[in-house]
């Protein structure tokens, strides 16, 4: 109804608003109804703007008040009445009808031509209607072309992020964060106590929103991903400016895209969203690719993974694959939650993966514990007597748990052998001086200490394709047995002693010499710590 009165057809009717109530001019006006009759209201289907001279009305105030209740009863939009022909002035039963029922009631001073009217209000919303039509198929190609690319979870809600000019977030019927972009807001503002707060949201939306009508301006706008009966989460779009083909509309066409790339996953991969979702966050972790703790704080705790309160431990598990969501299943029966996502490889080991363990308070991470991990974990698959975690030290923030981690990657790096009859552990606390490199790891007189040492045979390796850092890990990993040291540099024991050789005369010391091997030792696991 504002921008009707803004038009120069109705601004020349010289307009005068008898609204009591501001808001009843910002009711929508689907089209425009010009009639006399006392029985308008039958042919009226919701949302017109009604154009009149009143000669029709009932002229009994109780029937011209029933008139009107009639009229608000059907949906009208608005009532504009032109003065002058039958009317010298707004009856007063018509303005305290119209104020009683909140309707947005206009009198014109100025005889108008009710057809230039009809016409200027109807090419504005027909103008509006094909520009949102436009849009809408702009957005509809769009994210089909998504879809058709199989597009991952994240890149489809930052898209629709984009579009939306909000925060976007996807979740899970658990209510926990698969993939967000909070873009247009700060992450740990977006994503700060998530599950509750979306629960709240999806609990008001069922209560306050009514079949067809638009959501408040400041409720979260939620859509469920869903197809042939299936749910699997919610798309949700925080507050923002409108959209032209409407912000619902561009919601459901990314939810669209979302179901149609799980259709196409099948159930093999049930689990590919929480895994994807849990996998960049252990990669953004490892690349340091949040704002701040905070952000990646809010992030962790909206995905599942409890910070407050908990003991944290950082572990990675080499020798056999963690398949979908076993570190959290093994977690959960210790009473916790887990997150887990492939990390780089690691020389002992090849594949390894990266748990963010989270235990309640008062609960130890101790070898009982971390063996029925480990066999938990096993079940998806992996041969429990291959599986080997590598456990950091306990943490009880994200600051700790970021350090934890590094020890465990650390750990994991560092060659050691395995024992039969169950998962190996293998604990940082009995490493005291790769705790200590991994404590010092940006220390500028450790990696100079380190490439000062090392700097020959990197140059060697890099020049010829060698193997002499792998030999001389070997070697520290084994010093008292070089039989074990070639078997674990895959070597004969020959052309083990002519690589140590020439280790030592491309460093110049004494390989026998034990300060030379504790310096060696030292700077080998920073140049790993660091490598990372």
């Amino acid at each position: 109804m504002r921008e009707i009165l803004a038009l120069p057809a109705v601004a020349a009717g010289v307009p005068e608003v008898l609204s009591a109530d501001e808001s009843a001019l910002d009711a929508r006006v689907r089209w425009v109804h010009v009639s006399d009759s006392a029985g308008v209201a039958r042919l009226l289907d919701g949302g017109e703007l009604l154009l009149s001279t009143g000669s029709g009305w009932p002229t009994e105030p109780a029937e011209l008040s029933e008139f009107i209740a009639g009229l608000v009863e059907a949906g009208l939009a608005g009532l504009v009445l032109e003065l002058g022909a039958h009317y010298r002035y707004v009856p007063a039963v018509v303005e305290s009808a119209a104020h009683e029922h909140g309707l947005a009631l206009v009198a014109l001073h100025r005889e108008v031509k009710f057809v230039a009217l009809t016409e200027a209000v109807h090419s504005r919303i027909i103008s509006e209607q094909t520009a949102a039509l436009r849009a809408r198929d702009e957005v509809r190609g769009r994210f089909t072309a998504l879809s058709l690319r199989g597009a991952p979870a994240d890149y489809v809600v930052r898209q629709l992020a984009d579009t939306l000019g909000a925060p976007v977030v996807l979740e899970n019927l658990a209510h926990e964060v698969v993939a967000a972009d909070g873009s247009f807001g700060a992450d740990d503002e977006v994503l700060a106590h998530w599950e509750a707060r979306s629960r709240r949201a999806h609990r008001s939306n069922a209560e306050s929103i009514v079949p067809g009508t638009s959501p408040r301006p400041g409720d979260w706008l939620i859509v469920p991903v869903e197809a042939r009966g299936i749910r699997w989460g919610y798309l949700i779009a925080l507050p923002g400016p409108p959209h032209a083909a409407g912000r619902t509309a561009v919601l459901e066409q990314g939810a669209i895209a979302l179901a149609l790339g799980r259709l196409a996953e099948g159930d093999a991969d049930a689990d590919e969203w929480v895994r994807a979702g849990r996998q960049r966050l252990v990669d953004g972790l490892l690349a340091g690719r949040f704002a701040g703790l905070a952000a990646a704080s809010a992030r962790l705790a909206a995905a599942g993974l409890p910070l407050d309160g908990a003991v944290l431990h950082g572990v990675v598990v080499t020798g056999g694959a963690v398949v979908g969501t076993a570190a959290d299943v093994a977690a959960r029966t210790l009473g916790g939650r887990a997150i887990a996502g492939d990390a780089p490889e690691t020389r002992s080991s090849g594949r390894a993966t990266v748990v963010l363990l989270s235990l309640p308070a008062g609960r130890a991470f101790d070898d009982r514990a971390a063996r029925a991990f480990g066999r938990e974990i096993a079940r998806g698959g992996a041969s429990v007597d291959r599986i080997v975690l590598s456990i950091g030290t306990a943490a009880a923030d994200l600051d700790g748990l970021l350090g934890s981690v590094q020890e465990a990657l650390d750990l994991a790096r560092a060659p050691g052998g395995r024992v039969a009859n169950g998962p190996t552990l293998r604990r940082v606390e009995d490493r005291p001086l790769m705790r200590l490199v991994t404590s010092l790891r940006d220390d500028h007189r450790l990696l100079r200490h380190s490439e000062r040492m090392l700097a020959p045979l990197i140059e060697y390796d890099l020049a010829r394709g060698g193997d002499l850092l792998d030999v001389l890990g070997a070697m520290l990993a084994h010093p008292a047995n070089r039989t074990a040291a070639a078997s674990a540099s895959h070597l004969s024991r020959s052309v083990f002693y002519q690589r140590l050789a020439l280790i030592g005369d491309l460093l110049g010391v004494d390989l026998d010499d034990g300060e030379t091997l504790t310096a060696l030792h030292l700077a080998l696991l920073v140049r790993r710590s660091a490598g990372r």
